[in-house]
């Protein structure tokens, strides 16, 4: 049986794992969901210093705190910097970082950077207070490329009613990184690109996937929108189970 850790991308909550949670305690495996500091149930937590590194101690703490070693670290999306972040700074605790449609962040970069120019000045319009991201439209995301495939009405109005703004500073502090995790093995779940074209996309190193090519790397499909947790919660559980139990290389 494996020990998760799930990460949640941003404006998510540790609700956002429920339906993914249950099936995998069922069978056995050990299971944190985390809400990171200013978000979901934490939201009055939030400030302007709230950012990547408070973020990433979220995590460290939670590791320590519940003496959890052979970790399956898992990023939903925007979680893939804390979770990047955490995996450097206590590699000895963890079996393996799964990405789950995200993937692994740069030393020295931040999530917006990431960002087309156009969305990211749309992003940042959008602060209220100088420190909340507000979750954007569904037809922002839609119109950014981000898929929402999967997800009924009923699904995307619990998102709505759910999700709460996320600090600013998580997505714009760049990530800094010791080199202590580079080695770890990893694995993808790729949801919104068909692993063919994530393997073109190594094969041709673009800058975002080239990595995925190294040999400490898993690569699986989830064919769906950019919330699996949503869309295809069963399988999801399922797929993480299997990645939690593969061995170590």
């Amino acid at each position: 049986m494996s020990t998760f850790v799930l990460v949640p991308g941003l404006w998510l909550g540790a609700w956002a794992w429920d339906e993914v949670v249950e099936p995998l305690r069922a069978a056995g495996h050990t299971v944190h969901a985390v809400s990171l500091t200013g978000v979901a149930e934490r939201s009055g937590e939030a400030g302007p210093e709230v950012g990547v590194e408070r973020h990433i101690t979220d995590l460290t703490d939670l590791m320590t705190r519940e003496d959890l070693w052979d970790v399956v670290l898992v990023a939903h999306s925007g979680g893939a910097v804390p979770v990047t972040g955490a995996a450097d700074r206590m590699p000895e605790r963890i079996r393996r970082v799964v990405y789950v449609d995200s993937g692994p962040i740069a030393d020295g970069v931040a999530l917006a950077d990431l960002w087309e120019p156009g969305y990211r000045a749309q992003m940042e319009a959008s602060v209220v207070d100088g420190h909340r991201l507000p979750l954007p439209s569904f037809e922002d995301f839609v119109a950014a490329g981000t898929s929402i495939d999967g997800m009924d009405e009923a699904a995307l109005a619990r998102f709505r009613e759910r999700a709460t703004a996320h600090p600013f500073a998580a997505v714009t502090e760049p990530l800094r990184l010791t080199g202590g995790g580079q080695t770890l093995p990893k694995a993808l779940v790729s949801c919104s690109f068909p692993l063919e074209q994530v393997r073109a996309l190594i094969a041709a190193g673009h800058p975002y996937f080239a990595a995925l090519g190294g040999p400490e790397w898993e690569l699986r499909e989830l064919a769906t929108g950019h919330w699996p947790m949503f869309s295809r919660p069963g399988d999801t559980a399922a797929v993480l189970a299997e990645i939690g139990e593969l061995p170590q290389r």
